[in-house]
């Protein structure tokens, strides 16, 4: 069975996998509409009982699994406006970690910033070895807001602050030793791998899937939503000041940025 909701298209197997497309171009950037189709997909994926297990994957020639943030939303927004970007926001990703199926995520392709967030929010990750990830919000003056989300996957803390500090970007096989994966694996083999563990999972009782899901994640407690909140705080103050929004301006002219350190 096929669907589509926005930016996500939907295709339930008959035994209950649902294989969810991400598929933005050119690069599967996240925009408010990408937060609302994402809260419209949690609905869709609860109700609906056919659904034993999610796969969130990208199509095999997108340019990205998720490319970040949509900077086009951040030209020329206020602290205001940000502080109302966030409220939006986080009422959809708690409820995406929260949805009552296990997801795994299939990532094929790049998985920078706002993806890596996703990534982790996902029960199981399966990256390709050279699929690229990293959090480059400082290189635009901002704050990424992963830290303490990514220690929840239990992610070395040192790594999480070199990855934060720096932006650089790492291969799925440099961040392997960290346990952020599941399965790193050659590109042609992350679809097939997601989906030989989704049905594994798909085979189970379904009051049982979704009793263990909401068991885990009550289990894990919300402290990384306290401290997501806390980072997004400071990247709204920070639009105050002239830096965040050069950052933004100059990625979108495809030039260096000039930081008055302000």
């Amino acid at each position: 069975m096929k669907d589509s909701i926005g930016s996500f298209s939907l295709e339930t197997e008959r035994d209950g996998v649902c294989v969810v497309t991400f598929a933005r171009p050119p690069v599967n950037a996240v925009s408010v509409s990408v937060y609302e189709d994402l809260g419209r997909l949690v609905d869709r994926v609860n109700r609906d009982t056919a659904i034993r297990v999610v796969v969130l994957t990208a199509p095999s020639d997108a340019r990205a699994w998720c490319g970040g943030a949509d900077l086009n939303d951040f030209v020329g927004i206020d602290v205001a406006a940000r502080k109302r970007r966030y409220a939006f926001i986080n009422a959809q990703l708690p409820r995406f970690y929260a949805m009552e199926r296990p997801v795994i995520a299939a990532i094929n392709g790049a998985t920078i910033g706002i993806g890596m967030i996703l990534a982790a929010l996902c029960d199981m990750r399966i990256a390709a070895e050279d699929a690229r990830f990293a959090c480059p919000e400082i290189d635009y003056g901002l704050v990424a807001g992963g830290a303490a989300l990514f220690a929840r996957v239990n992610m070395p803390e040192g790594k999480i602050r070199e990855m934060l500090f720096t932006g650089a970007r790492y291969t799925a096989r440099d961040l392997e030793p960290t346990g952020f994966f599941n399965h790193v694996v050659p590109g042609t083999e992350v679809l097939p791998r997601a989906l030989a563990l989704a049905r594994q999972i798909a085979g189970k009782s379904l009051p049982s899937i979704r009793a263990r899901k909401i068991a885990s994640s009550r289990l894990e407690g919300q402290s990384w939503s306290e401290a997501y909140l806390d980072a997004q705080s400071l990247s709204a103050a920070l639009t105050a000041g002239s830096d965040g929004g050069e950052g933004v301006h100059a990625f979108l002219d495809g030039r260096s940025p000039r930081y008055r350190d302000c």
